[in-house]
């Protein structure tokens, strides 16, 4: 008799510890989820970042007394590439939008910028770099998300809160007027 109950005490020992190293793993699994699809976004923002100064160079030429306008362009960008914390990114690079915006803003006010082949090119260039970087948000805030809910969820709250897993951030927009799309036309 104490040889069966025993059987049974380790059978639940087994049974509760491996449970535990699966829900774990799996806990991990997202997160490394999560981590790669906020390395996604770095990576579409990094091509933005390399392309405004072409895009500045491009616009310096025709627009010599918007220099406070292409200033403002370059500054934003570096605090962008300088951000480190989720929070700092996301502020660093909706002020980047919102300087982009100025810059296409002013340059409708230069025709033969306009019609220059090169800031055609880079405009659509940005532009598809800024569709790819809404879908890594898109991305990034659905694998959060799934995050978020994995490690809220019974069983799986207990193995996370033992282990401390802490919930994501999602990347939001804070501004009113960056929830609007911007108009670009060249």
């Amino acid at each position: 008799m104490a040889g069966i109950i025993l059987a049974i005490l380790v059978g639940m020992f087994v049974l509760a510890l491996v449970t535990v190293v699966s829900i774990y793993n799996s806990l991990i699994q997202i997160r490394v989820s999560v981590k790669n699809a906020w390395s996604q976004i770095d990576v579409q923002l990094k091509r933005r970042h390399d392309l405004i100064p072409n895009l500045v160079n491009v616009a310096k030429g025709y627009m010599a007394h918007e220099r406070q306008t292409l200033e403002a362009v370059i500054k934003a960008r570096q605090q962008a590439i300088d951000a480190s914390t989720l929070k700092d990114k996301q502020q660093a690079e909706n002020f980047l939008s919102s300087t982009l915006r100025s810059l296409f803003a002013v340059s409708e006010n230069y025709p033969n910028l306009k019609a220059d082949q090169q800031m055609k090119q880079l405009q659509e260039e940005l532009v598809s770099t800024e569709n790819k970087i809404a879908f890594a948000r898109q991305f990034y805030n659905d694998e959060a998300g799934r995050y978020n809910t994995a490690i809220q969820t019974v069983p799986n709250n207990i193995i996370a809160s033992t282990f401390h897993f802490e919930a994501q951030e999602f990347f939001q927009i804070q501004d009113a007027a960056e929830k609007q799309a911007p108009e670009v036309k060249f």
